[in-house]
């Protein structure tokens, strides 16, 4: 079985591979030859990750999953949210938007937080979404040298580490990107 995933993001593609089964083979978006930004203009996580799907589906006629992920920041009104990847600004740098969520964080008692990934899927003009959460808190300073984006702040609950601190398998366990992941895997292999 063939299937997209619709990320240009090298660090995520990998994260996602090494979830799938062998019998799936996953294909970039560069390797259907979509060089293009897909744009992200919905006002959710579950609404962005739909727009990517059904573009590369109705463009390209291959099955597609994509995803988007949010950190939601309970004590600045779930800020970054769907705004996670360009909280700082258009750039996309991971560094200037934990900045400014430390910044936004200074002097606040409650540093809950969780994660959220929205998975839609398009297959066979069949639209499923998945979806998977893992709740933590901010840190007070960046820890760890794994991971992508958020990763050196969030320290998931019940967890000493930080996403940054942990392998990409401890990571995949528990966190919200392969919970999404499990349950679109469950759904394939049916």
């Amino acid at each position: 079985m063939k299937l997209v995933f619709a990320t240009h993001n090298k660090n995520k593609f990998a994260e996602v591979k090494s979830m799938l089964p062998k019998h799936i083979e996953l294909l970039s978006l560069k390797d259907i030859g979509c060089n293009e930004d897909i744009a992200e203009t919905a006002d959710t996580i579950e609404g962005n990750a739909i727009l990517k799907a059904n573009y590369v589906r109705n463009k390209y006629g291959i099955n597609c999953f994509a995803d988007d992920t949010g950190l939601e920041v309970k004590s600045i009104n779930n800020e970054p949210g769907v705004f996670s990847a360009r909280y700082a600004g258009d750039s996309n740098n991971s560094k200037a938007n934990m900045e400014k969520l430390l910044k936004n964080l200074k002097g606040k008692e409650d540093r809950s937080a969780r994660f959220k990934t929205a998975i839609a899927l398009n297959m066979e003009r069949e639209e499923i979404m998945f979806l998977g959460i893992c709740e933590g808190k901010i840190t007070k300073e960046a820890r760890g040298n794994s991971g992508f984006g958020y990763d050196p702040v969030f320290q998931p609950k019940g967890f000493t580490t930080t996403f940054a601190e942990m392998t990409l398998q401890q990571k995949s366990e528990i966190g919200h990107r392969g919970k999404a992941m499990r349950q679109l895997i469950d759904y394939l292999s049916q």
